[in-house]
């Protein structure tokens, strides 16, 4: 796993051992950023169950002006750390190591976000939980990102108060990105 484009492009990543994190495939990722990449430089991302902080990076890497990575695991919180490090983006990413939700509150008025990235355990629900805590969070044109697996139910989305804008399928797995309903 490396980053793929931008300032650090090319630099290896570390990925937790162990199965409790899926990183993203180069190829996907490479999708991804070709979608937003028009909107990114300067923007303020957000990376929900970062897992080794991947997506998060590459978006710094790509022109975002600062990232801030939520990760619950201590082994994975352990490698973010190493690889922001090993990037030299200290001064652009912030690591908060704690639930998704307790992360979000404590940032109510200390950060608006032009992207929001979630790639929670697939079938675990917790995208639902941590959609309903981020509006505060939100900048007006914001793009909320959710990967999943082609099986998530995501018919609660327009109850909670978001559309999907788009929608990015892949053999296993899909990216929808949504916008809050104004």
């Amino acid at each position: 796993m490396r980053i793929i484009a931008g300032t650090a492009r090319s630099l290896p990543l570390k990925t937790p051992a162990g199965l409790d994190t899926r990183p993203t495939t180069d190829r996907i990722k490479e999708t991804l950023f070709n979608m937003i990449q028009r909107d990114l430089p300067g923007s303020y991302f957000l990376d929900l169950f970062a897992g080794s902080g991947q997506i998060g990076l590459e978006a710094v890497s790509r022109g975002a002006e600062y990232a801030v990575f939520v990760e619950n695991s201590k082994k994975a919180a352990a490698c973010i750390e190493d690889n922001i490090r090993f990037t030299k983006f200290q001064d652009r990413c912030r690591l908060l190591a704690m639930d998704v939700t307790a992360a979000l509150r404590s940032m109510e008025g200390k950060y608006r976000f032009d992207y929001v990235f979630l790639d929670p355990p697939y079938q675990s629900e917790l995208e639902k939980e941590a959609l309903l805590c981020i509006p505060p969070l939100l900048e007006e044109d914001a793009t909320i990102i959710i990967e999943a697996s082609l099986g998530n139910d995501f018919s609660y989305l327009k109850e909670i108060g978001y559309k999907i804008k788009k929608e990015k399928t892949y053999k296993t797995n899909r990216h929808l990105f949504l916008e809050k309903i104004h």
